[in-house]
């Protein structure tokens, strides 16, 4: 039964969102390039920030992995709040426009406290509900995927804060922010006792996670084994699809629609709103949904639909792009399964290498969206400077295709 004086578990879930609501700041970068080009800034520049927090986010999450159970999950988030933190405001304090301090603070900084914190939620989280892991992780990833558009918005349309106080104050404000918000949210990332389990849990659940839980393998046993190379190789296709769709959401369909006899402008507006509205929202309720609907499918299950229809949608993309109507759905189809990937990997990882050692194995599984975040948006950039961006649709949508086949022979690793 579960202990009175345990802490409420619901707490976790507030914890876990706060703090990953701050976290996909990341993602909110795109809202100050406008600005940095306007300083004079080559758009090429403002990419190498993105790309090097991408990947600093990446490597040290598989730090941060090794060391989870050595600081313990409250420490660790606590690090990567303020490390975070304050590459904002020390890059906002120093002018917020020099490239090559905003490529160490925000880019190499910034990155590595979001990879200190990031995989602390999915793993504190997994504890405290075996028997909802899908749900837990897609409402913590969720807050990661609305939190760029919070944060996106407050800087722009909602807020102003870019217009009326400028870049540099505008760093300083959201790096006080994130960490306030990590720290509060690092308050509930405690593991439970050794042996607790949810009231209300069955028996026979209990037995089920706890076979899991005893087919436990540590980073360097999972490594060895052919089922993490297939996660991993899904996970690349998948993401990277999802990725170079982000990369050309907005380009391609305008050529597409102009191609159908809309004006520039018009195109413009119709792209635009397909990412920053149906996309967008839906990658933010894909993962929460694909979490919950694993919660009840099984994990494995649940890649294998997600990835057969993102695969075919990829595809049918090229013929949906110069439709207003037909881009709008296929922008949300996307979006949403796009989103699921955040829900559905830590939790396959969990089911096939056991839940306890995730955020020290989950890391390494995440390395693959650092992988297809370099493989898919070069596949659409190199296809579109052919003129080509169909082919590079189609190409992706049969990789994901792959996934899909990789997946149906994942088995739950043994010794």
């Amino acid at each position: 039964m579960e202990n009175k004086k345990v802490m409420n578990r619901g707490m976790v879930v507030i914890g876990a969102i706060l703090i990953q609501l701050a976290l996909g700041a990341i993602y909110a970068w795109s809202v100050f390039t406008p600005s940095l080009v306007a300083e004079g800034w080559s758009k090429e520049n403002t990419q190498w920030v993105f790309a090097i927090g991408l990947a600093s986010f990446a490597i040290f999450m598989v730090f941060a992995g090794k060391k989870l159970n050595a600081w313990g999950p409250q420490k660790l988030a606590w690090i990567g709040g303020i490390v975070l933190g304050l590459g904002y405001l020390l890059a906002g304090l120093l002018g917020g426009t020099s490239f090559w301090a905003l490529l160490i603070l925000i880019g190499l900084v910034g990155g590595a406290g979001i990879g200190f914190a990031y995989v602390v939620p999915i793993a504190v989280g997994m504890r405290w509900f075996p028997d909802k892991k899908g749900m837990i992780t897609g409402l913590a990833v969720a807050g990661f995927g609305f939190g760029a558009m919070l944060w996106v918005k407050l800087a722009g349309q909602w807020g102003n804060l870019i217009a009326s106080m400028g870049l540099s104050t505008t760093f300083i404000v959201y790096g006080i922010a994130f960490a306030a918000m990590v720290v509060i949210g690092a308050l509930w990332m405690k593991f439970p006792p050794a042996g607790w389990k949810p009231a209300g849990f069955e028996a026979k659940q209990a037995a089920t996670i706890k076979s899991i839980d005893d087919r436990e393998f540590t980073s360097n046993e999972m490594l060895s084994k052919v089922q993490f190379y297939l996660i991993f190789l899904t996970f690349v296709f998948s993401a990277g699809a999802g990725l170079m769709s982000i990369g050309l959401m907005k380009l391609y369909p305008m050529e597409a629609l102009q191609n159908a006899g809309m004006s520039a402008a018009q195109a413009s507006a119709v792209a635009g709103t397909a990412m920053a509205v149906f996309f967008s929202l839906a990658n933010g309720l894909g993962r929460i949904v694909w979490g919950l609907l694993s919660d009840k499918l099984g994990r494995k299950n649940s890649i294998i639909i997600m990835t057969a229809t993102q695969g075919i949608i990829v595809i049918l993309f090229t013929y949906m792009a110069g439709s207003e109507v037909l881009l709008y759905l296929g922008a949300a189809l996307i979006g949403f399964n796009f989103g699921g990937n955040f829900a559905l990997f830590p939790t396959i990882t969990a089911d096939t290498f056991g839940a306890k050692n995730v955020g020290q194995n989950y890391p390494f599984v995440f390395l693959a969206y650092g992988v297809g975040g370099i493989l898919g948006p070069i596949l659409g950039g190199k296809m579109g400077d052919l003129g080509n961006f169909p082919l590079a649709f189609t190409i992706s949508g049969i990789a994901v295709l792959i996934g899909t086949i990789l997946t149906l022979i994942v088995r739950p690793a043994t010794r």
